[in-house]
């Protein structure tokens, strides 16, 4: 998670962002503190037994939220797809699935924030996502009650 969470920080493929960098800031640090107590989940695409994307639901609170936070209990989704296996469907089955299993454990809504020029937004687009208005972190949600 923690390379997935890099990879997201650098998705224009520019190094803007180090380990360092996100070990180290608070802000990106807990995408990748995993805490299923909380109810925090995710699933791993593979590709001939090899680790090819995860996708995840962090649940912040608003005393430590997430860029893409709207309240208390609506998950942040994360996703992240390795170079090599972009554009193949990865992505768009590991959304699918993941949200999926939110449904099943009764999620209502999903958040999560994507940067400006980032062309995953159409993948959020086609899975329901719409933006959150008046939002400064560009944040999108999807309300799952509606999906079924």
């Amino acid at each position: 998670m923690r390379a997935a969470t890099l990879a997201n920080m650098n998705w224009t493929g520019s190094r803007r962002f180090t380990y360092a960098d996100i070990d180290s800031t608070p802000e990106f640090s807990h995408y990748f503190r995993f805490d299923e107590s909380s109810g925090d989940f995710g699933l791993a695409a593979e590709s001939n037994g090899r680790l090819v994307g995860l996708a995840w639901l962090t649940f912040f609170d608003a005393t430590d939220p997430g860029f893409g936070y709207i309240a208390d209990g609506v998950p942040e989704l994360s996703i992240s797809v390795w170079d090599g296996y972009r554009r193949r469907g990865v992505g768009r089955s590991l959304l699918r699935a993941l949200l999926g299993e939110a449904q099943n454990r009764r999620v209502e809504r999903v958040s999560l924030s994507v940067e400006e020029g980032n062309g995953a937004v159409n993948l959020y687009k086609q899975c329901g996502f719409a933006p959150v208005e008046g939002n400064p972190y560009n944040a999108y949600i999807v309300d799952l009650e509606s999906r079924a």
